[in-house]
């Protein structure tokens, strides 16, 4: 079988992780971008070497007849551009988050199960390399067979100055919903990934810095369906001490009835067993590209599942989970409970 075809929309910050990770899978060619103006789309066709640049995704997606189209745009375009995926007969992966409400969100499930095409979400943190590890861990019962808790740590420290978020994402700004929806909805997923579903939520949101709209604090408990309980204790405004505090995007402490697995933001894994002593546990990874390759680990997988047949981790249904957890915590906060799902 040929290479798998694909074309991309979308060209701002983010998005230059993805073309870089495209670039080195083999099995995958871009033909073409699409951008907000072809002068936009040309200037990364040039710097990463793509064919043809667009400004009409109609038309890019008419002309060149790919494969898969990589959606790398706001949330509130997805449901319209997955409408004409789906017309074209386009499978897809399109970034996170999903959609701006859950309803919306649902719609795009919807529209993907009634039609012909496949749909992967493109959520990287569950595909960093700790992550992988640490699953590999829990499933060989390192800790024991029974999870207590889950707790993990952000302190960002991007967030605190006056033009906060202005070098990087801007738009992050006027979100009204900024911590939970932009970078909670990762952790969301993670907590699934190694906790199991999510029964129950219960969540305290804060705006420390008075220059944005949306908040930059939260603390979010959740109670699993297996009896476990976790614990997300994040803020972009705080400093972490870490050299690199965008690595691993955070601190992870998970605890078992026979030990403790913890993630440090260097990256390092320790285990300590009950009455014994922490140890490191040995793995690899790259620190290239975004948080230890993980856009590179997303895409790949999207390609093998493609040629394959196999199901996405992160299908389109799949992922509406953590669209209602997330939809939970903001109501959570608004009334002062804990909500069920």
């Amino acid at each position: 079988m040929g290479k798998l075809k694909g074309v991309c929309i979308g060209t701002g910050y983010f998005s230059h992780f993805q073309f870089e990770a495209w670039k080195r899978i083999d099995e995958v060619e871009i033909l073409a971008v699409c951008g907000t103006s072809v002068e936009k789309a040309q200037k990364i066709c040039y710097t990463y070497g793509f064919k043809n640049a667009y400004a009409d995704l109609n038309e890019m997606l008419l002309v060149e007849q790919p494969d898969f189209i990589d959606i790398i745009t706001p949330p509130n375009t997805h449901l319209q551009m997955c409408q004409m995926a789906v017309d074209h007969g386009v499978h897809i992966i399109c970034q996170k988050p999903l959609a701006p409400t859950l309803r919306e969100a649902e719609q795009i499930a919807d529209l993907i199960e009634k039609s012909n095409v496949r749909m992967m979400v493109h959520e990287n943190f569950r595909f960093m390399p700790w992550y992988r590890e640490i699953k590999k861990l829990l499933e060989k019962n390192t800790i024991g067979n029974r999870i207590h808790s889950l707790n993990l740590r952000m302190r960002m420290g991007d967030g605190w100055q006056e033009d906060a978020y202005m070098n990087r994402q801007p738009y992050f700004r006027e979100m009204k919903q900024l911590l939970m929806y932009e970078t909670g909805v990762h952790f969301i997923d993670v907590f699934h990934y190694l906790g199991g579903e999510i029964t129950k939520v219960y969540a305290r949101l804060k705006r420390l810095n008075t220059n944005i709209k949306g908040e930059d604090f939260g603390w979010v408990q959740v109670d699993f369906a297996n009896g476990g309980l976790g614990f997300i204790d994040a803020n972009r405004y705080n400093e972490s001490t870490a050299e690199d505090a965008r690595l691993t995007f955070g601190s992870v402490v998970l605890e078992g009835n026979e030990g403790t697995i913890r993630l440090y933001e260097d990256g390092k894994i320790t285990m300590q067993s009950l009455g014994g002593n922490e140890r490191t546990h040995e793995y690899t990874f790259q620190k290239i590209n975004f948080a230890g390759d993980c856009v590179f680990a997303t895409q790949q997988n999207f390609v093998e599942c493609m040629l394959s047949g196999s199901p996405f981790e992160t299908d389109v249904t799949t992922y509406l989970r953590n669209i209602q957890v997330l939809e939970k915590v903001y109501e959570s906060d608004e009334i002062g409970l804990p909500i069920n799902l």
